[in-house]
């Protein structure tokens, strides 16, 4: 692994509908995830604000998101966010006719082919593979998120960046024990990390707030 002494960047994931908060944070962050699934309806008004890159995700209910709605529906919500000026679209693996879908954003905007763990962290072999599945699928941007429960999980995780340093990795460990994964993330290569705009407004467990994870990458470059 390397120590990326450039600024870390940071991903604020957006999951309801309160624009005026993200003004706060806007000069800390570097680009945003708005979380289709989570926001509602309302996504629309949301990004009319964003000054920044952001990644439209409709998170399926299979990986921990909250989408109520269809299939078709729930693609067709990531295929308008192009329209709306999304720059990358988050995609899931294991999505029916991933392939088919990421033929239709290519040339449009980035696709982020991601994998979700909810239950733990697979082996190093499991994850090697999975990436390389990202990649045959066509991903710009490959993502891992497992749980973690211990220091081992964390591990394996990071050193996905180590093992792919010529392809835009985003790989980090869910849940308490996996913060540390979240902050070493883009210090190891990762081509970002997600944080929460604020206290209460995680999207998934062991997210930390911009400001925290900000001020922890100041201390880090003393």
């Amino acid at each position: 692994m390397f120590l990326n002494r450039d600024r870390p960047r940071i991903c604020a994931t957006i999951t309801d509908a309160d624009a005026g908060s993200l003004r706060k944070i806007e000069r800390l962050v570097d680009l945003y995830e708005v979380r289709i699934d989570l926001i509602g309806t309302d996504w629309r008004k949301v990004v009319g604000h964003l000054k920044k890159l952001w990644i439209a995700c409709n998170r399926r209910r299979e990986e921990g998101g909250r989408w109520s709605g269809s299939e078709p529906r729930r693609i067709k919500e990531l295929l308008d966010a192009i329209e709306m000026g999304a720059g990358i679209i988050d995609i899931e693996l294991e999505t029916p006719g991933v392939e088919k879908i990421i033929g239709k954003i290519k040339g449009r905007a980035e696709c982020l082919v991601s994998y979700h763990d909810s239950q733990g962290t697979p082996s190093p072999g499991k994850l090697r593979e999975i990436i390389r599945n990202e990649l045959a699928a066509g991903g710009d941007i490959c993502k891992a998120a497992t749980t973690a429960y211990t220091v081992q999980d964390n591990l394996n995780v990071l050193r996905l960046m180590a093992e792919f340093p010529d392809n835009k990795i985003v790989a980090f460990a869910m849940g308490e024990a996996g913060q540390i994964s979240r902050i070493l993330c883009p210090l190891v290569g990762g081509y970002f990390t997600y944080a929460s705009v604020g206290e209460g407004r995680e999207s998934a467990a062991g997210q930390m707030t911009v400001k925290d994870l900000r001020k922890i990458y100041g201390l880090l470059k003393g």
